[in-house]
This record gives structure tokens, C-alpha cells and sequence, in this order.
């Protein structure tokens, strides 16, 4: 019996964070779970969202469900763990499945000169 690691896995095009199971995060989650090709996965301090492609954390979108302002530091307060690149812009956090998704803006170029 043989085991294969890394070059035999499949690219799953999936992305994550976790976010702490706090009133914040709950709607957060809420939010994020109501979004096509999201799942949440609820555990008793933290709360698991995972999406195909990437997660968009609008940050006008939150602060109209919280009701109070939602920024990047409340992002970074209420998050833990992730996976995928992960890039803050003023206005929104967005986690890519694939970087090469992620290459506007982080300014990767991906043409080889």
C-alpha cells in the first residue's frame, strides 16, 4: 500500500476563516452563510465559514446587519484561523481559493517576461 502526498492532491477551490462565536460573529457568520457556495460549521466558541472561490466580507454589508460599524479591525478582532490568501482593502476582506485569483490586487504578475 502506497500513500501519495502534495503533487497527487486536487485543488479544492475552497477558502476559510474562523470566526469567534461571539454576538459579532454570529451575524457575521449569518451573513457570509447566506451567500451562494458558503457553509458555516458552528462549534461552541468559534464558528467555521467556508466558501468556493473566495469570501466577501463587504464591510457596508456588515455594518448594515450589525447595525454599528464594521471595519478591519473588528475583522481581525472577531477571526482566527484561515486559509487562502487573504487581502484587506479599505472597504472589504476578501479570501481567494487560488492566488492566481488573488493577482490584481496584491499586484503578482503572472506573466513571465
Amino acid at each position: 500500500m502506497s500513500m501519495h502526498f502534495g503533487s497527487d492532491t486536487e485543488f479544492s477551490n475552497k477558502c476559510g476563516v474562523t470566526l469567534m462565536n461571539t454576538p459579532i460573529g454570529r451575524v457575521v457568520a449569518e451573513v457570509m452563510g447566506a451567500k451562494e457556495g458558503v457553509e458555516l460549521t458552528e462549534y461552541p466558541s468559534m464558528i467555521r465559514v467556508d466558501g468556493t472561490g473566495l469570501l466577501n466580507f463587504d464591510y457596508a454589508e456588515l455594518t448594515d446587519a450589525l447595525g454599528s460599524e464594521f471595519d478591519g479591525s473588528v475583522f481581525e478582532e472577531i477571526s482566527s484561523t484561515h486559509y487562502g490568501r487573504m487581502v484587506h482593502l479599505d472597504d472589504k476582506t476578501i479570501l481567494f481559493a487560488s492566488p492566481e485569483d488573488a493577482a490584481e490586487y496584491i499586484g503578482f504578475d503572472l506573466v513571465r517576461k
